[in-house]
């Protein structure tokens, strides 16, 4: 087992805030990452990658490089959406989160509306999409309400594609530059460099049977750290430890406390709450299971409407991960408790509180072990990204040439030449756009991911629900009204959140009357407001209005 440093705790209270808050000595601690750490890392990525080559078959054709042929088995896609879903932001995020300052369990409420979104998708969304052989939920809402609809829907998929996913990017460059001494940018860079190999290799195929090993490795991960916490610490310690944890402000926290009733009217600002999370939650799930392409693939990839159902309901098996991370979280928070920190450590924790896990494993867990749990936690982050790749080179195509002639040239060598292009462009634009959203969290102080990558997607979830909801529901609708209707939903979320000011600030202009004029209220509800806002722009009588009824199904 790779040895600890003797621990010096005088500079460090509780919490891991001490003389050293203003710097982060990751230095100190990637030396307890050994050559047999990097050896395992290195045979498990190249197992992995060879083993979704042999899986992936030959990718002749567009439809089976984005679809997987419809011949996926549910089980699989059911597993691929799971990987996705959690990826590293779960498995770094959830315990960050926890180990915070005011950190707890309020998170898993969050499931609930997952849950419900999920059956909604299954019984409801499925059967729509299956009718007709489409490629995504933008072919859908384009012979609904048109073309001009369809490239709309496209450009707000990208756009929200870009934002969350650059966020998982930070994640994964986080572990890798925790045991490594390369920068925040190179750490980057490789990890899109990787998931273009992936990608490229088989198209969705590879991508689905890639992240059912990542699942797979990421929940041993975790049961493996619980487990030894457990072992060591016993759980009734860990629970005692996190049950009413003193504040500096003289208050206390029950870091495993799970539900907080408290109404939406007694305090606005809560993201954490049982009525967000059945209430605003199921939106914003039914937009990532219903709208967005990164998860809508996957079920296209099944055969049957069947399948396709089983899938995304058996999906829900994701909440147990969560709960899983949840309770790693606090482990850790009593593990600290309970043997102290070194400098560095504390250091670290107080620049980051993600970087309590990575941290952890690289220094506590036996060698080997250590290079295991973090290879699965890279490869589960580099599979979230090639689904994406994939995902934006498949809907860029659609909106470019058109969807009936990608049907018509399926098979040519030139489309699929064309898609892979695709790919590895995204790849570097996505690369290029976490670089940047890494000075800028910096910059403005935000720690908690979980938070930043549900934020940077509450810009397009919203919209593309209620265009979604626009192509379903019957009456007469308009492309004007859809576009006022996104127009505005957006700049209500870039009221409320950072990047706009900042973006302003960058430029030399004021600042503060954006920030003050904000209404008070909690992100979350922004999924649901603005789903409405556009459905009801939408149906606005503004320009050459489109009748939605059962004649255009």
């Amino acid at each position: 087992m790779a040895q600890r440093s003797e621990r010096e705790n005088s500079d460090v209270d509780e919490w891991g805030r001490g003389s050293l808050v203003c710097a982060m000595f990751l230095g100190a601690i990637d030396v307890h990452f050994t050559w047999i750490d990097w050896v395992v890392v290195a045979l498990y990525m190249g197992l992995t990658t060879w083993i979704g080559h042999l899986m992936s078959g030959k990718a002749a054709t567009v439809k089976d490089f984005f679809l997987g042929g419809r011949s996926m088995p549910w089980w699989a896609v059911s597993g691929s959406m799971i990987a996705t879903e959690i990826s590293a932001l779960t498995f770094i995020g959830v315990p960050g989160a926890v180990f915070a300052l005011k950190g707890d369990w309020t998170y898993l409420q969050w499931g609930v509306g997952s849950v419900i979104a999920r059956g909604i998708v299954g019984y409801w969304l499925v059967p729509l999409y299956y009718r007709k052989e489409i490629y995504s939920p933008y072919d859908f809402m384009g012979n609904r309400l048109g073309e001009g609809v369809r490239r709309l829907v496209t450009v707000l998929f990208s756009m929200g594609a870009i934002l969350g996913q650059s966020v998982r990017v930070l994640v994964t460059a986080l572990i890798l530059q925790t045991v490594t001494p390369l920068s925040m940018n190179t750490c980057i860079w490789a990890i899109g460099g990787f998931a273009v190999v992936w990608t490229l290799m088989g198209g969705m195929r590879t991508v689905i049977w890639t992240d059912v090993i990542q699942f797979c490795v990421f929940v041993l991960g975790g049961v493996l750290a619980l487990g030894w916490l457990v072992g060591h610490l016993g759980w009734n310690e860990i629970v005692a430890i996190n049950t009413g944890v003193p504040l500096p402000d003289g208050g206390s926290v029950d870091k495993m406390r799970i539900f907080d009733f408290t109404a939406p009217w007694t305090d606005k600002m809560l993201n954490y709450t049982f009525w967000v999370g059945v209430i605003a939650m199921p939106f914003q799930n039914l937009a990532a299971f219903g709208t967005d392409q990164l998860n809508a693939q996957r079920m296209f990839c099944c055969g049957s409407e069947k399948d396709a159902r089983k899938a995304m309901l058996w999906s829900s098996v994701s909440l147990v991960t969560t709960l899983l991370m949840l309770a790693v979280g606090s482990g850790l928070f009593a593990w600290y408790q309970v043997k102290g920190m070194t400098p560095d450590e504390a250091a670290a924790f107080a620049q980051d509180p993600n970087n309590v896990f990575p941290v952890w494993i690289t220094t506590v867990l036996p060698v080997g072990l250590t290079g295991l749990i973090l290879a699965g936690a890279f490869a589960a982050a580099i599979s979230s990204l090639d689904s994406v790749l994939a995902a934006l080179s498949q809907t860029t195509l659609s909106a470019v040439l058109g969807r009936k002639k990608m049907e018509c040239e399926e098979g040519s060598a030139r489309m699929v030449k064309l898609s892979r292009m695709m790919v590895v462009m995204w790849a570097v634009f996505l690369s290029l756009f976490a670089i940047w959203l890494e000075g800028e969290r910096r910059e403005s102080g935000s720690k908690n991911l979980i938070d930043l990558a549900f934020g940077m997607v509450s810009y397009t979830y919203g919209p593309l629900l209620g265009i979604l909801l626009a192509a379903i529901l019957p009456g007469k609708k308009s492309l004007e009204g859809v576009l006022l209707g996104v127009v505005v939903s957006v700049g209500l979320v870039a009221w409320m959140r950072p990047e706009l000011p900042s973006l302003l600030a960058a430029m030399g202009l004021p600042v503060a009357w954006l920030v003050e004029s904000r209404p008070q209220i909690a992100f979350p509800w922004m999924f649901p407001v603005n789903a409405l806002i556009t459905l009801g722009c939408a149906m606005l009588p503004l320009g050459k209005s489109i009748r939605v009824g059962r004649e255009h199904d």
